[in-house]
């Protein structure tokens, strides 16, 4: 059927380059590395580099909603009504913005990915996990006040 591992390729000009910036990566972090090196690719994780390339072209689709709702709170709260929910939940605009990042970066990294999470696709595999858990969160209604639609693109 050309599914399954028929699909499966070596990618050696594309784990080359991957290999070459998460070591350029890990040396300018300039402290120790958390987890696994491991890039899949080639494998049953990442079987070529189409998937490869989907899977690391969706970083903004979760991403840049959260970077709108933080820049956002300034504006949103122009709202009297909407600053108010904001300090009684909350207690200010910067509060409910560490909430939202502080748990972002808690489990958005937490190992929830296929294999345990520790490697860079298990890791964008938890942060892909914590999108569909947002609406469980205290703050998910401040969310929802901002405009946001969801992780999958704009459908207004």
């Amino acid at each position: 059927t050309g599914q399954g591992l028929n699909r499966v390729q070596s990618c050696p000009r594309v784990g080359k380059v991957m290999r070459s910036l998460l070591s350029q990566t890990q040396q300018e972090a300039g402290s120790a590395w958390v987890g696994l090196s491991v890039v899949h690719l080639g494998d049953r994780d990442v079987p070529n580099a189409l998937v490869f390339i989907d899977k690391y072209t969706q970083i903004p689709r979760f991403l840049n909603p959260i970077v709108d709702f933080i820049d956002g709170i300034p504006e949103l709260c122009q709202d009297e009504r909407v600053d108010a929910y904001v300090k009684k939940e909350f207690g200010s605009q910067e509060f409910l913005k560490m909430t939202v990042l502080a748990d972002y970066f808690k489990h958005g990294f937490d190992g929830s990915g296929d294999d345990g999470g520790s490697c860079i696709d298990g890791r964008l595999t938890s942060s892909w996990n914590w999108t569909s858990r947002v609406a469980k969160k205290k703050y998910y209604n401040a969310f929802m006040l901002s405009g946001f639609q969801g992780f999958d693109g704009d459908f207004k």
